[in-house]
C-alpha cells in the first residue's frame, strides 16, 4: 500500500516553494471570502430557497472567483514579463487555482445533504458558514504560527486578523445584499 505524501513543513520550503505555498493559501482564502458572503446573503433570503439553487449560486461564485483569479495572474505575467506565460507556469497557475476549489467541498457537501432532505437548507448554509470560517481560522494560524514573534504577539495578530476578516465579510454581505 502506497502512502501519500505529508506536505512539507512550511518552514523548511526553498523561497520559490514558499511563494507557490502562498499563493495556494492566497487562492483559498479569495474563494473563501467570496463564499462566505454568498452563503451569508443567501441565508438573509433564505425563504423559498432550494438547495440546489443555493449550491448553484455557491458554485458559480467560487468558480467566478477562481477564473477572475486566474486571470489577473495572466495578465500580471504579461505586463510584468513582456510575454505570455509557458506552459510549466500556466499549469502551475491552473492547479493553483484550482485547488482554491476545495474551500466549498464541505458547504457543497451540506447543500447536498439538504437536498436530500436530511435536513433544512438554513441548517446546510449555517454548516457551510461554520466550515469557511474554520477554514480562515486555519490559514491564519498556519500564517501566524510561523512568525517569530512573542505569543501574545502572535495572539494579539490572531485578533486583528479576525477582525479584518469580519470587516471584509460585512463589506463583501453588504454588497451581495
Amino acid at each position: 500500500m502506497t502512502t501519500r505524501p505529508r506536505r512539507p513543513d512550511p518552514s523548511t520550503l526553498d523561497e520559490k516553494e514558499k511563494h507557490v505555498f502562498a499563493e495556494r493559501l492566497r487562492e483559498r482564502v479569495y474563494v473563501t471570502f467570496a463564499a462566505l458572503a454568498v452563503i451569508l446573503t443567501l441565508q438573509t433570503h433564505a425563504h423559498g430557497l432550494t438547495a440546489g439553487t443555493a449550491a448553484g449560486s455557491l458554485t458559480i461564485t467560487a468558480v467566478g472567483t477562481v477564473a477572475a483569479a486566474w486571470l489577473a495572474e495572466l495578465i500580471a505575467h504579461i505586463a510584468a514579463q513582456g510575454r505570455f506565460p509557458d506552459r510549466a507556469k500556466v499549469r502551475a497557475m491552473t492547479a493553483t487555482s484550482r485547488g482554491a476549489l476545495l474551500t466549498i467541498v464541505v458547504p457543497l457537501l451540506a447543500l447536498a445533504a439538504a437536498a436530500r432532505g436530511w435536513w433544512e437548507v438554513t441548517a446546510a448554509l449555517r454548516v457551510g458558514v461554520g466550515a469557511l470560517i474554520v477554514s480562515l481560522v486555519l490559514i491564519a494560524w498556519l500564517g501566524v504560527r510561523r512568525t517569530k514573534l512573542a505569543w501574545p504577539a502572535r495572539i494579539l495578530a490572531l485578533g486583528v486578523l479576525a477582525a479584518l476578516a469580519v470587516g471584509v465579510v460585512a463589506l463583501k454581505t453588504l454588497a451581495h445584499g
